[in-house]
Protein backbone atom coordinates (compact mmCIF):
# COMPACT_ATOMS: atom_id res chain seq x y z
CA UNK A 1 0.00 0.00 0.00
CA UNK A 2 2.83 2.37 0.91
CA UNK A 3 4.63 1.62 -2.36
CA UNK A 4 1.45 2.29 -4.34
CA UNK A 5 1.01 5.64 -2.58
CA UNK A 6 4.65 6.55 -3.19
CA UNK A 7 4.31 5.66 -6.89
CA UNK A 8 1.15 7.78 -7.24
CA UNK A 9 2.80 10.73 -5.56
CA UNK A 10 5.89 10.37 -7.70
CA UNK A 11 3.80 10.12 -10.89
CA UNK A 12 1.75 13.18 -9.94
CA UNK A 13 4.90 15.13 -9.21
CA UNK A 14 6.43 14.09 -12.52
CA UNK A 15 3.30 15.11 -14.41
CA UNK A 16 3.30 18.49 -12.71
CA UNK A 17 6.95 18.93 -13.57
CA UNK A 18 6.34 18.03 -17.19
CA UNK A 19 3.40 20.47 -17.37
CA UNK A 20 5.55 23.24 -15.96
CA UNK A 21 8.20 22.50 -18.55
CA UNK A 22 5.89 22.79 -21.56
CA UNK A 23 4.74 26.15 -22.96
CA UNK A 24 1.13 27.22 -22.61
CA UNK A 25 -1.20 26.27 -25.48
CA UNK A 26 -0.66 28.41 -28.57
CA UNK A 27 -4.23 29.68 -28.51
CA UNK A 28 -3.71 31.15 -25.04
CA UNK A 29 -0.46 32.79 -26.08
CA UNK A 30 -2.08 34.38 -29.15
CA UNK A 31 -4.95 35.97 -27.21
CA UNK A 32 -3.38 38.67 -25.04
CA UNK A 33 -5.38 41.36 -23.32
CA UNK A 34 -5.15 44.53 -25.39
CA UNK A 35 -6.70 47.95 -24.80
CA UNK A 36 -6.77 50.55 -27.55
CA UNK A 37 -8.14 54.06 -27.93
CA UNK A 38 -10.11 55.11 -30.99
CA UNK A 39 -10.70 58.76 -31.77
CA UNK A 40 -13.66 59.57 -33.98
CA UNK A 41 -13.88 62.49 -36.39
CA UNK A 42 -17.53 62.93 -35.40
CA UNK A 43 -19.56 64.16 -32.41
CA UNK A 44 -21.70 61.79 -30.36
CA UNK A 45 -24.83 63.65 -31.45
CA UNK A 46 -24.45 62.05 -34.89
CA UNK A 47 -25.42 58.67 -33.54
CA UNK A 48 -25.15 56.81 -36.85
CA UNK A 49 -21.84 57.98 -38.23
CA UNK A 50 -20.32 58.14 -34.72
CA UNK A 51 -22.21 55.04 -33.63
CA UNK A 52 -20.50 52.87 -36.25
CA UNK A 53 -17.27 53.14 -34.26
CA UNK A 54 -19.07 51.95 -31.14
CA UNK A 55 -20.61 49.07 -33.09
CA UNK A 56 -17.15 48.14 -34.32
CA UNK A 57 -15.63 48.21 -30.84
CA UNK A 58 -18.45 46.05 -29.47
CA UNK A 59 -17.91 43.46 -32.20
CA UNK A 60 -14.17 43.32 -31.56
CA UNK A 61 -14.78 42.66 -27.87
CA UNK A 62 -17.33 39.94 -28.59
CA UNK A 63 -15.12 38.25 -31.20
CA UNK A 64 -12.20 38.07 -28.77
CA UNK A 65 -14.07 37.13 -25.59
CA UNK A 66 -13.42 40.59 -24.21
CA UNK A 67 -9.65 40.36 -24.49
CA UNK A 68 -9.36 43.06 -27.16
CA UNK A 69 -11.02 46.25 -25.94
CA UNK A 70 -11.33 49.49 -27.93
CA UNK A 71 -12.50 52.65 -26.17
CA UNK A 72 -14.19 55.17 -28.45
CA UNK A 73 -13.72 58.93 -28.03
CA UNK A 74 -15.72 61.61 -29.81
CA UNK A 75 -14.13 64.35 -31.90
CA UNK A 76 -12.38 66.85 -29.65
CA UNK A 77 -12.03 64.59 -26.63
CA UNK A 78 -8.47 63.63 -27.60
CA UNK A 79 -7.83 65.54 -30.82
CA UNK A 80 -10.03 67.63 -33.14
CA UNK A 81 -12.01 65.67 -35.72
CA UNK A 82 -9.86 66.67 -38.67
CA UNK A 83 -6.67 65.57 -36.90
CA UNK A 84 -7.74 61.98 -36.27
CA UNK A 85 -5.49 60.45 -38.95
CA UNK A 86 -2.49 62.44 -37.70
CA UNK A 87 -3.08 61.08 -34.21
CA UNK A 88 -2.98 57.54 -35.59
CA UNK A 89 0.03 58.16 -37.79
CA UNK A 90 2.14 59.56 -34.94
CA UNK A 91 0.95 57.01 -32.38
CA UNK A 92 -1.07 59.32 -30.13
CA UNK A 93 -3.88 56.77 -30.44
CA UNK A 94 -3.92 53.30 -31.90
CA UNK A 95 -6.81 53.88 -34.31
CA UNK A 96 -9.46 56.30 -35.52
CA UNK A 97 -12.78 56.35 -37.37
CA UNK A 98 -12.74 59.01 -40.02
CA UNK A 99 -13.26 60.02 -43.64
CA UNK A 100 -10.09 59.54 -45.65
CA UNK A 101 -10.78 62.54 -47.88
CA UNK A 102 -10.45 64.90 -44.92
CA UNK A 103 -6.70 64.56 -45.49
CA UNK A 104 -6.56 65.18 -49.22
CA UNK A 105 -4.55 68.32 -48.44
CA UNK A 106 -1.64 66.00 -47.62
CA UNK A 107 -2.15 64.12 -50.87
CA UNK A 108 -5.24 64.10 -53.14
CA UNK A 109 -4.97 60.30 -53.28
CA UNK A 110 -6.60 60.22 -49.82
CA UNK A 111 -9.88 61.13 -51.52
CA UNK A 112 -10.30 57.65 -53.03
CA UNK A 113 -10.67 56.18 -49.55
CA UNK A 114 -13.96 58.03 -49.13
CA UNK A 115 -15.42 59.24 -52.41
CA UNK A 116 -14.52 61.20 -55.51
CA UNK A 117 -16.84 63.21 -57.74
CA UNK A 118 -18.82 60.96 -60.08
CA UNK A 119 -17.14 57.88 -58.62
CA UNK A 120 -18.83 54.74 -57.27
CA UNK A 121 -22.09 54.14 -55.43
CA UNK A 122 -22.17 52.29 -52.12
CA UNK A 123 -22.44 48.75 -53.47
CA UNK A 124 -19.82 49.42 -56.11
CA UNK A 125 -17.48 50.84 -53.48
CA UNK A 126 -17.80 47.63 -51.48
CA UNK A 127 -17.27 45.48 -54.56
CA UNK A 128 -14.18 47.43 -55.60
CA UNK A 129 -12.73 47.33 -52.09
CA UNK A 130 -13.40 43.74 -51.11
CA UNK A 131 -13.06 42.06 -54.51
CA UNK A 132 -11.57 44.59 -56.92
CA UNK A 133 -8.28 45.24 -55.15
CA UNK A 134 -9.33 48.52 -53.53
CA UNK A 135 -8.26 47.66 -49.98
CA UNK A 136 -4.84 46.54 -51.18
CA UNK A 137 -4.32 49.58 -53.42
CA UNK A 138 -5.34 52.01 -50.70
CA UNK A 139 -3.14 50.36 -48.08
CA UNK A 140 -0.18 50.48 -50.43
CA UNK A 141 -0.70 54.24 -50.34
CA UNK A 142 -1.63 54.56 -46.64
CA UNK A 143 1.54 52.80 -45.48
CA UNK A 144 3.46 55.92 -46.49
CA UNK A 145 1.69 57.61 -43.59
CA UNK A 146 2.17 54.72 -41.12
CA UNK A 147 -1.52 53.78 -41.46
CA UNK A 148 -3.46 50.60 -42.24
CA UNK A 149 -7.04 51.18 -43.39
CA UNK A 150 -10.23 49.13 -43.45
CA UNK A 151 -13.72 50.02 -44.77
CA UNK A 152 -15.87 50.83 -41.75
CA UNK A 153 -19.06 52.56 -42.86
CA UNK A 154 -20.94 54.17 -45.71
CA UNK A 155 -23.69 56.78 -45.87
CA UNK A 156 -24.93 55.96 -49.36
CA UNK A 157 -25.41 58.69 -51.95
CA UNK A 158 -25.49 61.98 -50.09
CA UNK A 159 -27.51 65.14 -50.58
CA UNK A 160 -26.09 68.10 -52.46
CA UNK A 161 -26.40 70.36 -49.45
CA UNK A 162 -28.15 73.45 -48.11
CA UNK A 163 -28.13 76.74 -50.02
CA UNK A 164 -29.35 80.19 -49.10
CA UNK A 165 -30.35 80.87 -52.70
CA UNK A 166 -31.49 78.79 -55.67
CA UNK A 167 -28.95 77.42 -58.13
CA UNK A 168 -30.47 77.76 -61.59
CA UNK A 169 -27.39 78.17 -63.77
CA UNK A 170 -23.63 77.84 -63.59
CA UNK A 171 -23.45 81.59 -63.03
CA UNK A 172 -25.14 81.14 -59.64
CA UNK A 173 -22.09 79.22 -58.43
CA UNK A 174 -19.62 82.02 -58.93
CA UNK A 175 -18.36 83.50 -55.67
CA UNK A 176 -20.44 81.07 -53.59
CA UNK A 177 -18.70 80.20 -50.30
CA UNK A 178 -19.52 76.55 -49.64
CA UNK A 179 -18.49 74.08 -47.00
CA UNK A 180 -17.40 71.04 -49.00
CA UNK A 181 -14.58 68.59 -48.36
CA UNK A 182 -12.24 66.73 -50.66
CA UNK A 183 -11.98 66.85 -54.42
CA UNK A 184 -15.59 68.00 -54.74
CA UNK A 185 -14.43 71.39 -53.55
CA UNK A 186 -11.70 71.53 -56.17
CA UNK A 187 -14.18 70.62 -58.91
CA UNK A 188 -16.56 73.38 -57.80
CA UNK A 189 -13.67 75.82 -57.56
CA UNK A 190 -13.24 75.43 -61.33
CA UNK A 191 -16.79 76.79 -61.65
CA UNK A 192 -16.25 79.74 -59.33
CA UNK A 193 -17.19 78.32 -55.91
CA UNK A 194 -14.97 79.16 -52.93
CA UNK A 195 -14.69 75.83 -51.02
CA UNK A 196 -14.35 75.76 -47.24
CA UNK A 197 -13.36 72.72 -45.17
CA UNK A 198 -15.17 72.90 -41.84
CA UNK A 199 -15.75 70.09 -39.32
CA UNK A 200 -19.33 68.93 -38.85
CA UNK A 201 -19.89 70.58 -35.51
CA UNK A 202 -18.82 73.99 -36.85
CA UNK A 203 -21.03 74.12 -39.96
CA UNK A 204 -24.22 75.45 -38.35
CA UNK A 205 -22.69 78.58 -36.80
CA UNK A 206 -20.83 79.30 -40.04
CA UNK A 207 -24.11 79.15 -41.99
CA UNK A 208 -25.97 81.11 -39.33
CA UNK A 209 -23.41 83.93 -39.28
CA UNK A 210 -23.18 84.05 -43.07
CA UNK A 211 -19.52 83.04 -43.08
CA UNK A 212 -20.54 80.53 -45.75
CA UNK A 213 -23.44 80.57 -48.24
CA UNK A 214 -23.98 76.83 -48.54
CA UNK A 215 -22.93 73.59 -46.91
CA UNK A 216 -23.05 69.90 -47.65
CA UNK A 217 -22.85 67.33 -44.90
CA UNK A 218 -24.45 63.89 -45.22
CA UNK A 219 -28.17 63.46 -45.69
CA UNK A 220 -31.60 64.07 -44.13
CA UNK A 221 -31.09 62.29 -40.79
CA UNK A 222 -27.79 63.93 -39.83
CA UNK A 223 -28.64 67.25 -41.49
CA UNK A 224 -31.84 67.45 -39.43
CA UNK A 225 -29.89 66.80 -36.25
CA UNK A 226 -27.53 69.66 -37.05
CA UNK A 227 -30.45 71.97 -37.86
CA UNK A 228 -29.27 73.20 -41.23
CA UNK A 229 -32.86 73.74 -42.42
CA UNK A 230 -33.16 76.55 -39.87
CA UNK A 231 -30.46 78.64 -41.55
CA UNK A 232 -30.74 77.66 -45.24
CA UNK A 233 -33.91 76.97 -47.21
CA UNK A 234 -32.94 75.13 -50.40
CA UNK A 235 -31.96 71.46 -50.13
CA UNK A 236 -30.24 70.22 -53.28
CA UNK A 237 -29.59 66.74 -54.64
CA UNK A 238 -27.72 64.61 -55.55
CA UNK A 239 -24.35 64.96 -53.88
CA UNK A 240 -22.49 63.94 -57.04
CA UNK A 241 -19.17 64.23 -55.20
CA UNK A 242 -20.24 61.51 -52.77
CA UNK A 243 -22.16 58.77 -54.54
CA UNK A 244 -21.08 56.14 -52.02
CA UNK A 245 -18.77 57.72 -49.43
CA UNK A 246 -16.94 55.21 -47.29
CA UNK A 247 -15.72 55.73 -43.76
CA UNK A 248 -12.46 54.16 -42.64
CA UNK A 249 -10.95 52.54 -39.61
CA UNK A 250 -7.38 53.81 -39.66
CA UNK A 251 -4.95 51.79 -37.53
CA UNK A 252 -1.38 52.73 -36.70
CA UNK A 253 0.59 50.45 -39.03
CA UNK A 254 3.01 49.25 -36.35
CA UNK A 255 0.11 48.46 -34.01
CA UNK A 256 -1.68 46.58 -36.80
CA UNK A 257 1.40 44.52 -37.63
CA UNK A 258 1.85 43.75 -33.94
CA UNK A 259 -1.59 42.21 -33.53
CA UNK A 260 -2.03 38.42 -33.46
CA UNK A 261 -3.53 37.17 -36.73
CA UNK A 262 -6.74 36.25 -34.93
CA UNK A 263 -7.10 39.83 -33.68
CA UNK A 264 -6.42 41.21 -37.15
CA UNK A 265 -9.22 38.98 -38.42
CA UNK A 266 -11.51 40.16 -35.62
CA UNK A 267 -10.78 43.80 -36.46
CA UNK A 268 -11.32 43.21 -40.19
CA UNK A 269 -14.68 41.53 -39.60
CA UNK A 270 -15.79 44.08 -37.01
CA UNK A 271 -15.02 46.88 -39.46
CA UNK A 272 -17.00 45.08 -42.17
CA UNK A 273 -19.91 44.75 -39.74
CA UNK A 274 -19.76 48.49 -39.01
CA UNK A 275 -19.65 49.15 -42.74
CA UNK A 276 -22.99 47.41 -43.30
CA UNK A 277 -24.50 48.54 -39.99
CA UNK A 278 -24.08 52.21 -40.87
CA UNK A 279 -25.58 51.93 -44.36
CA UNK A 280 -28.56 49.94 -43.10
CA UNK A 281 -29.25 52.46 -40.35
CA UNK A 282 -29.12 55.44 -42.72
CA UNK A 283 -31.47 53.68 -45.14
CA UNK A 284 -33.87 53.23 -42.25
CA UNK A 285 -33.65 56.76 -40.87
CA UNK A 286 -33.32 59.01 -43.91
CA UNK A 287 -36.83 58.57 -45.38
CA UNK A 288 -38.62 59.74 -42.25
CA UNK A 289 -36.14 62.56 -41.68
CA UNK A 290 -36.66 63.80 -45.24
CA UNK A 291 -40.43 63.88 -44.68
CA UNK A 292 -39.95 65.93 -41.52
CA UNK A 293 -37.58 68.39 -43.20
CA UNK A 294 -39.95 69.01 -46.10
CA UNK A 295 -42.87 69.41 -43.69
CA UNK A 296 -40.80 72.02 -41.82
CA UNK A 297 -40.27 74.05 -44.99
CA UNK A 298 -37.17 72.69 -46.71
CA UNK A 299 -37.34 73.26 -50.47
CA UNK A 300 -36.08 70.19 -52.36
CA UNK A 301 -34.30 71.04 -55.59
CA UNK A 302 -32.41 68.88 -58.12
CA UNK A 303 -29.21 70.35 -59.49
CA UNK A 304 -29.94 71.54 -63.04
CA UNK A 305 -28.64 69.26 -65.79
CA UNK A 306 -26.46 72.13 -67.04
CA UNK A 307 -24.75 72.33 -63.65
CA UNK A 308 -24.33 68.55 -63.37
CA UNK A 309 -22.73 68.29 -66.81
CA UNK A 310 -20.40 71.21 -66.14
CA UNK A 311 -19.30 69.59 -62.88
CA UNK A 312 -18.76 66.24 -64.58
CA UNK A 313 -16.55 67.84 -67.21
CA UNK A 314 -14.64 69.79 -64.57
CA UNK A 315 -14.05 66.57 -62.59
CA UNK A 316 -12.57 64.79 -65.60
CA UNK A 317 -10.31 67.78 -66.24
CA UNK A 318 -9.17 67.85 -62.60
CA UNK A 319 -8.40 64.11 -62.56
CA UNK A 320 -6.23 64.45 -65.65
CA UNK A 321 -4.32 67.35 -64.10
CA UNK A 322 -3.62 65.54 -60.83
CA UNK A 323 -2.84 62.17 -62.43
CA UNK A 324 -0.23 63.80 -64.66
CA UNK A 325 1.91 64.65 -61.63
CA UNK A 326 0.86 62.10 -58.97
CA UNK A 327 1.54 58.42 -59.67
CA UNK A 328 -0.34 57.17 -56.60
CA UNK A 329 -3.42 59.13 -57.61
CA UNK A 330 -3.26 57.86 -61.20
CA UNK A 331 -2.88 54.24 -60.16
CA UNK A 332 -5.94 54.23 -57.90
CA UNK A 333 -7.97 56.49 -60.20
CA UNK A 334 -7.41 54.17 -63.15
CA UNK A 335 -8.42 51.14 -61.12
CA UNK A 336 -11.58 52.72 -59.70
CA UNK A 337 -12.78 54.24 -62.97
CA UNK A 338 -12.19 51.03 -64.92
CA UNK A 339 -14.23 49.24 -62.29
CA UNK A 340 -16.96 51.90 -62.57
CA UNK A 341 -17.21 51.37 -66.33
CA UNK A 342 -17.83 47.66 -65.99
CA UNK A 343 -20.10 48.07 -62.96
CA UNK A 344 -22.50 50.37 -64.79
CA UNK A 345 -22.76 47.97 -67.73
CA UNK A 346 -24.47 45.64 -65.29
CA UNK A 347 -26.19 48.31 -63.21
CA UNK A 348 -28.13 49.79 -66.12
CA UNK A 349 -29.56 46.36 -66.95
CA UNK A 350 -30.75 45.34 -63.50
CA UNK A 351 -30.60 47.75 -60.58
CA UNK A 352 -31.32 50.97 -62.48
CA UNK A 353 -34.31 49.64 -64.43
CA UNK A 354 -35.77 47.93 -61.37
CA UNK A 355 -35.43 50.99 -59.15
CA UNK A 356 -36.74 53.36 -61.83
CA UNK A 357 -39.87 51.25 -62.28
CA UNK A 358 -40.38 50.88 -58.53
CA UNK A 359 -40.17 54.63 -57.94
CA UNK A 360 -42.81 55.28 -60.58
CA UNK A 361 -45.06 52.40 -59.60
CA UNK A 362 -45.10 53.07 -55.87
CA UNK A 363 -46.02 56.71 -56.37
CA UNK A 364 -49.31 55.71 -57.98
Amino acid sequence: MIKRRQFAATAAGAAAGMAAGFPAPAIAQSAPEIKWRLTSSFPKSLDTIYGAAEALAKQVAELTDGKFQIQVFAAGEIVPGLQAADAVSNGTVECCHTASYYYFGKDPTFAFGTAVPFGLNCRQVNAWNYNGGGIELLNEFYKKFNIYGLPAGNTGAQMGGWFRKEIKTIEDLKGLKMRIAGLGGQVLAKLGVVPQQIAGGDIYPALEKGTIDAAEWVGPYDDEKLGFNKVAQYYYYPGWWEGGPMLHLFVNLEKWNGLPKSYQAALFNAAAYANHWMMAKYDTQNPQALKRLVAAGAQLRPFPTEVMQACYNAAKELYAEIAAKNADFKKIHDSMMAFRGDAYLWWQVSELTFDAFQVRATRG
